[in-house]
């Protein structure tokens, strides 16, 4: 038998509206798959990495409670008139690919980054680009290699 994965949706509600909709999506990809998910709310992006960090922490410290197979992130950054925008998508995205790495996490990077709302919403919508549904299928497929090389049992 194998194992249900079990996620956890981290969505950055700086956009409101947006992030509903790619976490629509997102659920809709993980539960075709038969996945299970908790999801959790963050201020914005740039604390998707710290508040999938604390999680990764706790299972540390207490040993294994909230235990996912993987994590989905999402948020919308636009590009507004300073170089905050620069900042707050290298870092998020930095962030989540170094956690990635160093505890070779599965984790789907569903973050828009985009010149204006029309564009978050090209890619958020799941009658259009559907991102949250990608993204979340990207880190299922990561949970799976993860299993094939034996992180954690069929």
């Amino acid at each position: 038998m194998i194992d249900v994965p079990h996620v956890l949706i981290v969505e950055a509600r700086f956009y409101d509206d947006i992030a509903d909709e790619l976490a629509k999506g997102a659920i809709a990809a993980l539960e075709a798959a038969g996945a299970t998910y908790d999801r959790l709310e963050v201020p914005g992006a740039f604390e998707l990495p710290a508040a999938i960090r604390m999680n990764i922490k706790a299972m540390e410290l207490v040993g294994g409670r909230k235990r996912y197979d993987g994590y989905v992130a999402l948020g919308c950054v636009i590009r507004g008139e300073t170089s905050h925008y620069d900042y707050v998508c290298g870092e998020s995205a930095r962030g989540l690919m170094d956690l990635a790495l160093q505890y070779s996490l599965a984790i789907g990077f569903g973050v828009l980054t985009v010149e204006n709302r029309d564009q978050a919403w090209a890619r958020a919508a799941m009658d259009q680009l559907d991102k949250g549904g990608t993204v979340a299928k990207a880190a299922l497929r990561m949970i799976e290699v993860k299993r094939e090389f034996g992180y954690f049992p069929r």
